[in-house]
């Protein structure tokens, strides 16, 4: 018998022995300790789900440990090989686990007051009108099937990327008769359909009975950039459209920094609103490639300052979030971007891409006093707590505006195509 069946035999008749003394619950709960462990270089991860609330492991480049007052016990690692721990009790292993240390991850936060212009990958469907003809009234477009929130694509082959693109079909059809074959995108399904344009009495123009549009616009807030690539984030949450409620197809898009001109107040039942302002010809500071459920993303043009905090800050996983004080950036007067008190009311730790990860409350009596809490404009506010970016202000309690939602931010970094866990830099 080798000297490691013998620690392998003491240590299981040690084990025993803890149990039969009391230490079941406590010995149990260190065995559950999870196979896998990301910890970033100088940060500390919780592992609520498996210790106690007072036990932590704490990870560096050579050497990890986990410490607990429940009792007596006493629970360390011992790093071998490559991102393997060994944990052991008096010299004893009772846990082999597998902790991969990441380089800190810094990203600049933002706060800033952006305007947002996004052009629709083709154009899309947003309602029906009856065009009164010889025959009675009717829409070409309903008659050829087509729906609210489908994508009109390509006529005749052709591409459709804005709504000046349909006209010179519409007009060639009815000067020939000749029907248009139309592909429509209908969520992830391409398809085709034709449509023959009538006659308005009225005016005499040919007209296919839909109404169509190629653009959103509106305002948000910034919420991080990654210095190296220059990738952003912002808003924290999809953008949809306002009649069809479905989510916009990014063909391109474009942020320009916008001036808070007032507020609405908000109030129980009534969500306030930052009213905004910027032009056509304002300078245009980053692209947009993405618009996702957790925010839009793209590149900067250039480097953005809010004056408050413009240096990196690290990232908190969705894990290391804590229930408690934390601090967002935001505009409430033309571009000043300012700090205000919240507190951070609940916070899950996801495993997979979710939104509405916190809950936050507005606790800053300025802020309260200015806006009643969180409005419209304020998505994508950053939130800051123990000197980490944590996640994004993005939806507004309706019955009570001085609390909502945050996503976390590792979702929103996973979108924008920013290297978290040191894989391979993925495509944006």
């Amino acid at each position: 018998m080798n000297g490691e069946q013998i620690r392998k035999i003491i240590g299981a008749i040690l084990l025993v022995s803890l149990i039969s003394l009391g230490f079941s619950k406590t010995v149990k709960e260190y065995v559950s300790i999870p196979k896998h462990v990301t910890v970033f270089e100088k940060q500390t991860a919780q592992i609520n789900e498996a210790l106690p609330a007072n036990a932590s492991v704490n990870g560096t480049s050579n050497a990890f440990k986990i410490a607990t007052n429940e009792s007596e016990l006493q629970i360390k690692g011992q790093k071998i090989g490559s991102g393997d721990v060994v944990y052991d009790m008096k010299g004893f292993p009772i846990k082999k686990v597998s902790v991969k240390v990441i380089p800190d991850l810094k990203v600049i936060p933002g706060g800033q007051s952006i305007g947002v212009k996004l052009n629709t990958l083709g154009v899309l469907v947003v309602g029906f009108h009856q065009i009164e003809t010889e025959a009675g009234k009717e829409s070409p477009g309903e008659t050829a099937g087509i729906q609210i929130g489908d994508i009109i694509t390509k006529i005749n082959g052709k591409k459709i990327e804005k709504m000046s693109d349909v006209t010179p079909f519409i007009q060639q059809s009815g000067k020939t008769g000749s029907p248009l074959n139309l592909v429509v995108k209908r969520n992830e399904e391409l398809i085709e359909t034709v449509l023959t344009p009538v006659k308005d009495d009225k005016d005499h123009s040919y007209r296919i009975g839909l109404y169509i549009r190629d653009s959103a616009a509106g305002i948000g807030t910034m919420t991080f950039y990654e210095p190296k690539s220059k990738k952003f984030g912002a808003l924290g949450h999809v953008i949809s459209d306002m009649d069809t409620k479905k989510p916009i197809i990014v063909n391109e898009g474009k942020i320009v920094q916008s001036t808070v001109t007032s507020i609405e107040k908000g109030s129980n039942g009534s969500p306030g609103e930052k009213l905004a302002r910027f032009s056509e010809g304002t300078e245009v500071i980053g692209r947009i490639t993405r618009n996702t459920p957790f925010g839009i993303f793209g590149q900067l043009n250039k480097r953005l300052e809010n004056g408050v905090l413009d240096k990196p800050l690290p990232i908190a996983l969705s894990h290391e979030v804590k229930k408690g004080p934390a601090k967002i950036l935001t505009v409430v007067e033309k571009d000043q971007v300012e700090t205000f008190d919240v507190e951070v009311v609940s916070t899950v730790n996801q495993k997979f891409p979710a939104t509405k990860g916190m809950v936050i409350k507005v606790t800053d009596k300025r802020l309260l006093e200015k806006t009643g809490g969180i409005v419209q404009g304020m998505s994508g506010s950053p939130i800051i707590q123990e000197g980490k970016i944590i996640g994004a202000v993005t939806h507004v309690f309706v019955n009570d505006p001085t609390s909502g939602y945050g996503v976390h931010i590792e979702w929103m970094l996973q979108d924008a195509g920013v290297d978290i866990y040191n894989d391979q830099q993925k495509a944006s």
